[in-house]
C-alpha cells in the first residue's frame, strides 16, 4: 500500500558514528565531549561544503544527505583525512575515531527527518566500515567507480535484517597506491571452468553469508515506538528495570550460539548481583530468542524501562560486538557501542558492556558489587564448556545432566578456581540424588553435591550459586538453621537470581515461614514471567499452611494450565494430591476424593507413608496436618 502524504525522494545516505564512544566518555567525560563537539563542527562544515545538509546528530552519531553520491564519498574521505589529523594531536587512548556507512537509496522524508531502508542500509554499512574507514553500497559504488581517485574492495552480498535482498558492499581504499584498483570482484570469468566457476560461486555465498555478522539491530536513524507504562503487564519497580535480550549469533554457523548466549548469561548474571538495579532472568528473555520482537513489545511484556539487545560474530580469532541500549518509555536510544577485539579479549567485552550499562543507568555500585559483576574465569575453554554444559543441565533429564557434569568437570580441570563450574557441578549431583536416585547411591551424592559446594566457596567465598546449593543440601539433611544461614547470604550476594530467590523459598516454607516463602517465589516471579511451573507448585503449598485456600488451588490450576498449554508431561499424580490436600482441609471432602483418585490412577502405589517422605518440614505438626488431610481424602496408609 502507498505511503501518503509522504514525500520520497532517492538520495545519496551518509551515516558516521564514534567508535568506543562509551569507553571515552567513562574515562573522561569533559574531554570527550570537547572532542566530539570539535568534531562534530568539522564534519558538518566538510557536509555544507560538499553541498549536504546534516540531517540529524544525536549522541556520537551523525546522519547526512547529498543530492551526489561523489560529494557524499569525497565529503567522507576529507572527514576521515581530517579527523586522522586531529587525532595526531591527541594521546592514543583519547582518539576518536568513526566509522562511514555511504548509500544510495529511496527514502522518506517528513518535517526534515529521512527515514526508510535507505537510511537503515547506510547504518548497516557503517557498522562494517573500520575505524577511521568508509564503506559503500553497490548502488553507491555504481555511480563513483570511475568518477574518484580511490581503491575499492568487494565485500560481497550482504543478507542485511529486515531488507528482502541482499546488499552488495564495498570497502572504500584511500591510499594513493589502492587508485583504480576493484579488490575481489569478478564479473568475467573468462576461460575458467565451469566447475571452478562453480566453486568460486559456493565460497563467495559462504563469505557473504558470514558477513551477516557485520549488521547491527537497531539504528538510531530509525525511530523506536515507545512503550507504555499503562500497557506494562506489571507496575515498574522504584529501581533501574530492564530486560538483556538473547544476543544473537551472526556467525552463520550454529555451533557458535554458545558465545552469544554466553556473552547474554553473563551481562545478565553481572547486573544481577547489583541490589539497585531489577534484572528479568535469563528463562523469560531466551523466550524471545530468534524471534523478531520489537522493544515496546519486550518492555510492556515482562514490565521493564530498558532493553539491552546486540549481536555478536565471530570469523576466526577475531569478534566483533554491537550492543544497544534503550529506554524503551521514551523509545530512544542511551547508549551504543561496537566492540571489534581479538577472542581472546572476550571477557573484556562482556565487563565493558556491563559497566556501561551501569553508567547509563547512573546506578552506584558498592565495592563488592564492582568486583562481583566481572567474569569468573580468564580461561575462554573452560568458559566455552561451562556454557554448553549449562544448557544441557537446565533440561534436568538424566542424559543430559550426565554430559553437564562431564563438562563442568572439564572446565574446572582447566580452571581450578572457576567457582561458577564447580557450584554447577555440585548441582548436577543433587539433580541425580532428587530426581534420578533410582539410578544413583543418594547420599553419595549428596556427599559429591557438598564437595563441589564447598570447592566453589574456596575459589569464591561470594559464590551465590554455592551458597544457594549449600542451603539446599542442608535442607536436605534436615539441617534447618545451617540451611537458613546459607540461605540469606545467597539473597544477600545476588538479590536478582530469581532460580535461587525460589530455592531460598522452598527453605523459608520447610522451617515453616510461609509467608516469606510467598514473598519470595512472587519476587522471583516478577524477575522471571516464565517461571517454571513448579514456582507455582511451592506456592499453593505454602499457601495452605496459612489457610489461604482459594489462592492455594488459584496456584495449583495454574501450574496444571501451564503444563497442559506448554504441552510437556506433567507430574499429575502429585498435583492431584496437593489439590487434593487443599480440598481436604476446606471440608470439600467430596473433591479431595475425586482428585486422590485421578492420582492413584497415574500411581497406584502411592500411600501416606511415601508421601510422608517428600516432606520436608522442620515443624512435625505441619507434616502430620498435610497427611492427615489426605488421609480424609481417602489416600491409603
Amino acid at each position: 500500500m502507498a505511503d501518503e502524504g509522504f514525500k520520497r525522494k532517492l538520495t545519496a545516505v551518509l551515516s558516521a558514528d564514534a567508535v568506543e564512544y562509551s569507553r571515552l566518555m567513562a574515562e573522561d567525560e569533559t574531554a570527550t565531549v570537547k572532542t566530539i563537539a570539535s568534531y562534530r563542527e568539522i564534519m558538518s562544515s566538510l557536509i555544507k561544503q560538499h553541498r549536504g545538509r546534516v540531517v540529524d546528530s544525536p549522541g556520537d552519531n551523525l546522519l547526512a544527505e547529498f543530492s551526489s553520491v561523489v560529494d557524499a564519498v569525497q565529503c567522507a574521505v576529507a572527514v576521515q583525512n581530517e579527523i586522522k589529523t586531529q587525532n595526531a594531536e591527541l594521546p592514543d587512548n583519547r582518539m576518536m575515531e568513526f566509522r562511514i556507512g555511504i548509500n544510495l537509496g529511496d527514502v522518506i522524508e517528513e518535517e526534515g527527518r529521512i527515514y526508510g531502508d535507505g537510511v537503515n542500509i547506510a547504518a548497516r554499512l557503517e557498522a562494517m566500515a573500520d575505524p577511521g574507514g568508509l564503506c559503500v553500497s553497490k548502488t553507491a559504488f555504481d555511480q563513483i567507480e570511475t568518477k574518484l581517485p580511490l581503491g575499492y574492495e568487494y565485500l560481497g552480498e550482504q543478507s542485511v535484517k529486515n531488507i528482502p535482498k541482499p546488499v552488495g558492499a564495498y570497502r572504500v581504499l584511500m591510499k594513493p597506491n589502492a587508485a583504480g584498483k576493484v579488490i575481489g570482484e569478478k564479473r568475467f570469468l573468462g576461460r575458467y571452468s565451469r566447475r571452478t566457476a562453480m566453486a568460486a560461486i559456493i565460497i563467495l555465498a559462504i563469505v557473504a553469508g558470514g558477513l551477516v555478522s557485520w549488521n547491527i539491530y537497531l539504528q538510531r536513524s530509525k525511530k523506536v515506538a515507545p512503550a507504555s507504562e499503562e500497557n506494562m503487564a506489571y507496575p515498574l519497580p522504584d529501581k533501574p528495570s530492564i530486560a538483556v535480550l538473547p544476543f544473537n549469533n551472526l556467525s552463520g554457523d550454529p555451533e557458535q550460539d554458545y558465545i552469544a548466549d554466553g556473552l547474554t548469561d553473563n551481562i545478565i548474571t553481572g547486573l544481577s548481583q547489583i541490589s539497585e538495579m531489577f534484572v528479568i532472568a535469563r528463562n523469560s528473555v531466551f523466550t524471545f530468542k530468534g524471534k523478531p520482537v520489537k522493544i515496546k513489545q519486550v518492555s510492556e511484556e515482562l514490565g521493564v524501562k530498558y532493553v539491552l539487545e546486540g549481536s555478536v560474530q565471530k570469523s576466526g580469532d577475531s569478534l566483533r560486538v554491537n550492543a544497544q541500549l534503550v529506554d524503551a518509555l521514551k523509545g530512544h536510544h542511551l547508549w551504543s557501542e561496537k566492540y571489534d577485539r581479538k577472542m581472546e579479549n572476550f571477557f573484556s567485552v562482556q565487563d565493558d558492556i556491563t559497566l556501561n550499562i551501569v553508567i547509563a543507568l547512573e546506578v552506584k555500585l558498592t565495592d563488592g558489587e564492582q568486583a562481583r559483576i566481572r567474569h569468573s574465569t580468564d580461561n575462554l575453554e573452560a568458559w566455552a564448556l561451562a556454557v554448553k554444559a549449562a544448557g544441557l543441565f537446565e533440561t534436568y533429564a538424566r542424559e543430559d545432566n550426565a554430559k553437564a557434569r562431564e563438562l563442568f568437570t572439564k572446565a574446572v580441570e582447566l580452571d581450578p578456581d572457576y567457582a561458577y563450574a564447580w557450584s554447577y557441578l555440585g548441582w548436577t549431583y543433587w539433580i541425580d540424588a532428587v530426581y534420578h536416585s533410582a539410578h544413583y547411591d543418594r547420599n553419595k551424592s549428596f556427599e559429591s553435591a557438598t564437595e563441589m559446594a564447598e570447592k566453589a566457596l574456596s575459589a569464591d567465598d561470594k559464590s551465590s550459586d554455592a551458597h544457594a546449593l549449600l542451603g539446599a543440601l542442608y535442607l536436605s539433611q534436615k539441617k534447618y538453621d545451617e540451611a537458613e544461614t546459607f540461605c540469606k547470604k545467597t539473597i544477600a550476594l545476588d538479590p536478582n537470581s530469581s532460580e535461587n530467590l525460589a530455592i531460598v523459598a522452598i527453605t523459608m516454607q520447610n522451617i515453616g515461614k510461609f509467608e516469606d516463602a510467598i514473598a519470595l517465589l512472587k519476587q522471583a516471579m516478577r524477575l522471571d514471567p516464565y517461571y517454571p511451573n513448579w514456582y507455582l507448585i511451592r506456592l499453593g503449598m505454602c499457601y495452605q499452611m496459612i489457610d489461604k485456600y482459594e489462592e492455594s488451588v488459584a496456584a495449583f490450576e495454574e501450574g496444571a494450565k501451564r503444563y497442559k498449554e506448554g504441552g510437556t508431561a506433567a507430574p499429575w499424580d502429585r498435583f492431584y494430591l496437593y489439590l487434593a490436600t487443599t480440598y481436604s482441609m476446606m471440608g470439600r471432602l467430596d473433591e479431595a476424593r475425586d482428585f486422590v483418585s485421578k492420582s492413584l490412577e497415574f500411581n497406584p502405589n502411592m500411600t501416606v507413608g511415601l508421601w510422608r517422605k517428600r516432606l520436608q518440614y522442620k515443624n512435625p505438626e505441619h507434616t502430620e496436618r498435610i497427611l492427615d488431610a489426605l488421609r480424609l481424602a481417602g489416600l491409603p496408609d
